[in-house]
């Protein structure tokens, strides 16, 4: 199999995988006048399926990304590697040399949102607007599980989405969430390459990495766990669009009143935060934090959040509550 130092010809998907994913893909809204769409590729398996089926799909209408965190001695005869096989294939290939800020949300989530943000700038200066990520049927699974075992709610257990808003005019997509892994690597395989192995997808100290390791044992059943996945994502759009409707009733921003103490606990909670959001310019809210205030004031007590007093009662009536003064 190929693997560095150069590419010479690549097996496309079978036909049959081909029009799967171009169904798959259809859902997404992509642009067909001009190349609208990005595929990120790391190299890995998963992301190497997910360029041979578009490339095979869309022949002559994507680009392809690769992003160097400089994290690791390898990534950059890694990056060279998914160049030969853009090249190979006929796709534009351009690599992102990126520096990972220091976060105490640790490593893998500073690297995570560096990558995204550089990757966003880059696409939009090309005037594309869609890019597709990896992200398969076991990543859900694998999702959900952290997820129940941190004690989410229905939000939480809707798990990876499909689409997502990224910057100013770039959809971030997943056109994958239906596919195993296992398919995604038969793809790479019968394609004769040989995927780069990262070795901190399977690092213990990565919670993730745990998580993968026990679902790989047999259960739960990751096609189980995504399907938890796509019914609470549908319960979300549904509270959601009720949050929304109710939140237009019963909200009035110019006395600064919310009537949502009859409301059942999670539209009571849903229309709080966003009516703090509205009156504090999208502050940064604590899930804890908004349970205990909403607590106090169905309790009948004054309580502050978000530099705003909220009084109680059958209508909650929000003032800008008074600085403290330093002794």
């Amino acid at each position: 199999m190929t693997r560095l130092g150069g590419v010479a010809s690549i097996a496309p998907p079978h036909p049959d995988l081909v029009t799967r994913f171009a169904r798959d893909l259809s859902r997404f809204q992509v642009g067909d006048a001009q190349p609208d769409l990005c595929i990120a590729v790391s190299g890995g398996a998963d992301s190497l399926a997910l360029l041979l089926l578009a490339a095979a799909a869309r022949p002559g209408q994507i680009a392809a990304l690769t992003v160097d965190h400089g994290l690791r001695p390898e990534a950059a005869d890694e990056a060279r590697f998914v160049s030969d096989v853009c090249t190979a294939l006929g796709v534009p290939h351009d690599t992102l040399r990126i520096n990972v800020p220091d976060d105490p949300t640790g490593l893998q989530a500073s690297a995570r949102r560096a990558r995204y943000a550089a990757m966003a700038e880059w696409v939009f200066a090309r005037g594309m607007s869609r890019l597709a990520v990896a992200h398969h049927l076991d990543d859900q699974a694998e999702t959900v599980m952290m997820r129940l075992e941190r004690g989410a709610g229905v939000a939480g257990l809707s798990g990876i989405r499909r689409v997502r808003p990224l910057a100013d005019g770039v959809t971030l997509i997943r056109p994958l969430l239906d596919w195993r892994k296992a398919e995604l690597v038969d793809i790479v395989q019968a394609a004769g390459l040989d995927a780069i192995d990262d070795p901190s997808n399977r690092d213990s100290r990565f919670d993730r990495a745990a998580v993968r390791a026990r679902l790989a044992q047999g259960w739960p059943d990751p096609a189980r766990l995504a399907a938890v996945a796509s019914h609470m994502a549908q319960a979300e759009e549904a509270l959601s669009f009720s949050a929304d409707s109710l939140f237009a009733q019963r909200f009035d921003p110019e006395a600064m009143t919310l009537a949502a103490s009859d409301l059942p606990a999670e539209l009571r909670r849903r229309l709080t935060v966003k009516a703090l959001r509205r009156l504090a310019n999208d502050p940064i809210l604590r899930g804890d934090e908004v349970d205990r205030l909403i607590g106090r004031l169905m309790a009948g007590h004054v309580s502050t959040l978000a530099g705003f007093r909220i009084a109680p009662g059958a209508i909650w009536r929000f003032t800008p509550a008074s600085p403290h003064r330093s002794m």
